[in-house]
């Protein structure tokens, strides 16, 4: 299982399978991310598979589902929201990563600089430069 660490206390990966989780309680994850919607490709497990899974393995689990390259506000607020309320290591996956790594930038949780957000995303194998803009905002 491969995922890419942003901060210490962030990291995002591609899909996840549920068989995955105990190891990443052992890599100190204690919240699981999910920003895929359900039934978006027919090999992906349902969020509620995931739940039960990551609950199993000791995680919280949260389904803050976003496609089409859409970002609505409702969904980085709660992106945010779980990333400052966590109290510890947030691992956030959809099909790639990208989408979980733009909700981050764009919620900023941790109150970093445009720069920051764009060099921590670029480390981690992600180009967010086409947001710089946004991200600004």
């Amino acid at each position: 299982m491969t995922y890419k660490r942003v901060t210490d206390r962030f990291a995002v990966a591609p899909q996840l399978s549920p068989e995955a989780l105990p190891a990443l309680v052992q890599d100190g994850f204690s919240v699981l991310v999910c920003n895929r919607p359900d039934g978006e490709d027919d090999d992906q497990p349902a969020a509620e598979v995931m739940r039960a899974a990551a609950e199993s393995a000791g995680m919280r689990f949260h389904h803050i589902p976003v496609a089409g390259g859409a970002f609505p506000a409702e969904a980085v607020a709660a992106f945010g929201q779980v990333r400052r309320e966590a109290g510890g290591k947030v691992l956030a996956y959809c099909r790639t990563g990208t989408r979980s790594i733009t909700l981050d930038a764009l919620a900023n949780p941790e109150g970093v600089s445009v720069a920051d957000r764009l060099e921590q995303a670029g480390a981690a194998g992600y180009d967010l430069s086409a947001l710089a803009s946004q991200l600004a905002e």
